[in-house]
């Protein structure tokens, strides 16, 4: 199987076996709800409670979500989403190695990702779980209005799912969601079928995008405050396409 090779993989594929094991300690203060239930908030390295935990859930877990810094170069309040590469690869291969160590034989793991470290994470994911155990890369679309200032605009993110008893099983076991149209009918009869309205606005303020639409029934209309019109385009019969 191909591998994914960086500066310092070496010292990293081993980084896990050397995390100290902590006691967790308890705040009462904080806590809250029945105390048996074993449900737990950790404050701290990620990495150390992981390797915390694994006493006493390895084997055990059902689902694990996570949602790891996605590396978009960008800052926000509370940590810099702006790692050199094989940093970012550094980070991610210990916490996977004891994320896998904790999950159940039936247990299945979803990281949400961008296309910026996406199929290099995959890549990982692969050495670290086993490719046999990858289920699906789930596209789900972040944003429904289209970007006037790129012709190819990022409108999805990426949930990368494995599956410790394998993709085949875990098919035939999981729940599908029932097909559904909530959101769409044709009041007006429309023979191209259901349909539903979008807004015409977009936030923000953009001098050539501020300007009047007249509708069919000769009404003229200002953006709404604060917003500015989206892209559209009236046809002769007056609908509107965003």
């Amino acid at each position: 199987m191909p591998t994914l090779h960086w500066l310092t993989r070496d010292q990293d594929i081993q980084a896990a076996k050397g995390v100290p094991y902590r006691l967790l300690e308890e705040i009462p203060a904080l806590g809250s709800g029945d105390l048996n239930a074993g449900n737990m908030l950790i404050h701290g390295d990620n990495l150390e409670a992981l390797k915390a935990l694994l006493p006493f859930y390895a084997g055990r877990v059902k689902c694990i979500y996570i949602d790891p810094p996605y590396n978009t170069k960008s800052a926000f309040e509370h940590y810099d989403d702006n790692l050199e590469h094989t940093k970012w690869l550094a980070m991610m291969w210990p916490r996977l190695e004891l994320l896998r160590e904790l999950l159940a034989e039936d247990g299945s793991i979803w990281v949400s990702i961008d296309d910026n470290e996406g199929h290099y994470l995959k890549v990982i994911m692969d050495e670290v779980f086993g490719r046999s155990r990858f289920v699906s890369n789930i596209v789900w679309q972040k944003r429904t209005s289209r970007e006037n200032r790129a012709a190819i605009g990022s409108a999805h993110d990426h949930i990368l799912l494995y599956a410790m008893n394998g993709p085949l099983k875990w098919k035939e076991t999981r729940n599908l969601l029932p097909d559904t149209n909530a959101g769409y009918s044709n009041p007006d009869s429309d023979e191209r079928g259901p349909w539903r309205s979008v807004p015409f606005s977009a936030q923000g303020f953009r001098k050539n995008q501020m300007y009047k639409i007249r509708t069919p029934s000769g009404a003229l209309h200002d953006p709404p405050k604060g917003r500015c019109w989206g892209a559209i385009l009236i046809d002769r019969r007056g609908v509107v396409y965003l």
